[in-house]
């Protein structure tokens, strides 16, 4: 449930499934509760994560499973995903009990419509509360009142009860109490102002970047609004925001309905100007975004191209540091973006690095083949049956919770002798039960083949692999990762027996 104020709190809920249960003789084993969540995406809803976790793996202590309505697997967007989750618990043999809806989840035509029907409702009503809810804080931005977000360095939230009398200053992480109370933004303390005004100064009249003002002020001890020490984009945000000259502004992203983040053109923000008082003056703030939009135009490739044959017939030599310190010239990351790479842009202008740059962009393919190379090994032991856990920081996988795994990728290297090497670096700090590395072909294009490196087996923290390995290595070499994956498949006791 998202909300306490309406009849889907959980207590209202559990009372219904109690009353439910009770009546058919069942017995409640187990709840799982995501309080305080949106259903709009399963991301975050980890108890609806572990209910569909514990059916998969055949874990389940329980028979059925009592919702209080079709739409409290979630509000989806796309309507077939409730269907599915529920799906996966009936092919389970797990049945699936509806106890606040007026029919019997018995399978028949007439249930099956019936929840067709619910399912698609509830993706509308996010939809049309999504609206509604978008053109009531439109409303409140042109009447001058601030909408959610951090006033920022300089400025203060301000309450304001209904007539507009002013209340008092929000502090960081204060909410107002009163639904029909309003917040604007006024001056923060006279130092802070006098901060920022010493910023907009410095950029416009000393035309000092940002990442040398952030460490000018880092150097005066002087702290972000939230505590933190200044970096190049926190400069950014103070340099760009219209609210410094009093602007409402609102919709320059969108994120609705739990989808993907867009950037909106201005022509769609919502804004009311000078509704707040100003701490920066007009002209200054219109001078510093004109150097912005000048830095920061669309070059074309053969400006962009021109720009580094220039910077090398000055220095002799090229590198990514040294044309992210030229001022005037575009970052290092617009070449990269632009040319897919800073060693191609170079090539485009005849440059060729004394040091021989080929094994970065090869270390490159590797690092987004990784991801990818993971995702392909976890989904297959889901479809065997085991689970998996997967740490987002280190990649070590947890299976079944027995043994842990983690994924190399061992890249071709030619020596000079035109043989062929391979390094497998063992993660000695995960210290995974099992190392799954992946050889390389020769063109660092598709696996080669596998090697399964036991941490019992293997106390070195690297091993170097050649075409034509002792026994004792080749004992680990697999074609493919069926071995692996065996592993972990589930079957039945009485499949075994």
């Amino acid at each position: 449930m998202s909300t306490e104020h309406q009849q889907y709190s959980t207590e209202n809920q559990r009372e219904v499934i109690r009353r439910y249960a009770t009546q058919r003789g069942m017995v409640i084993v187990r709840t799982y509760t995501d309080a305080g969540k949106s259903g709009l995406r399963i991301d975050g809803r980890d108890a609806l994560k572990q209910l569909i976790q514990d059916v998969e793996n055949r874990s389940a202590d329980f028979d059925a499973i009592l919702v209080y309505d079709v739409s409290r697997w979630g509000r989806f967007q796309d309507a077939d995903e409730s269907a599915y989750y529920e799906y996966i618990c009936r092919r389970a043999k797990i049945e699936v009990h509806y106890c606040a809806e007026q029919f019997e989840n018995d399978g028949s035509p007439i249930s099956t419509i019936v929840k067709g029907v619910k399912r698609a409702m509830a993706g509308e009503y996010s939809r049309e509360l999504s609206a509604k809810v978008f053109i009531g804080q439109c409303h409140l931005i042109e009447l001058g009142f601030r909408q959610g977000g951090s006033p920022g360095f300089g400025l203060r939230r301000m309450l304001r009860d209904v007539s507009g009398a002013p209340k008092g200053v929000l502090n960081r992480g204060e909410q107002k109490s009163i639904q029909t109370d309003r917040v604007i933004l006024v001056p923060g303390p006279q130092e802070e102002v006098d901060l920022v005004r010493w910023v907009y100064e410095t950029f416009v009249e000393g035309r000092i970047a940002e990442s040398k003002l952030a460490q000018m002020l880092n150097d005066r001890g002087i702290v972000t609004d939230l505590g933190k020490p200044w970096t190049r984009g926190t400069v950014h945000q103070v340099l760009t925001n219209e609210k410094y000259v009093g602007n409402n502004v609102y919709n320059r992203v969108s994120f609705k309905l739990k989808k993907k983040r867009v950037v909106n053109p201005p022509e769609m923000w919502v804004r009311a100007n000078s509704v707040f008082q100003s701490i920066v003056p007009p002209s200054l703030f219109v001078r510093a975004q004109e150097i912005i939009r000048e830095r920061s135009r669309r070059w074309s490739n053969e400006e962009l191209l021109d720009q580094l044959r220039g910077l090398l017939n000055r220095e002799g030599r090229l590198s990514g540091l040294l044309i992210d310190e030229t001022d005037g010239m575009p970052s290092s990351s617009v070449y990269r973006h632009r040319f897919t790479s800073l060693i191609q842009a170079y090539k485009l202008i005849d440059y060729n690095p004394e040091r021989d740059y080929q094994f970065i962009e090869t270390n490159r393919q590797l690092r987004l083949m990784h991801p990818r190379v993971v995702n392909d090994v976890v989904e297959k032991f889901r479809q065997l049956g085991g689970s998996v856990n997967n740490n987002p920081e280190t990649d070590l996988l947890t299976v079944n919770q027995e043994f842990t795994a983690s994924v190399v990728l061992a890249r071709c290297r030619r020596t000079d002798a035109d043989a062929f090497r391979w390094l497998i670096r063992l993660d000695a700090g995960l210290e995974p039960d099992i190392t799954v590395a992946v050889r390389m072909d020769s063109d660092n294009e598709k696996p080669l083949d596998y090697y399964l490196l036991p941490r019992l087996d293997l106390a070195l923290g690297k091993l170097m692999i050649t075409e034509e390995n002792p026994i004792g290595i080749e004992t680990y070499r697999f074609d493919t990762l069926d071995f692996f994956f065996g592993m972990a498949r589930r079957i039945r006791i009485r499949e075994a027996a």
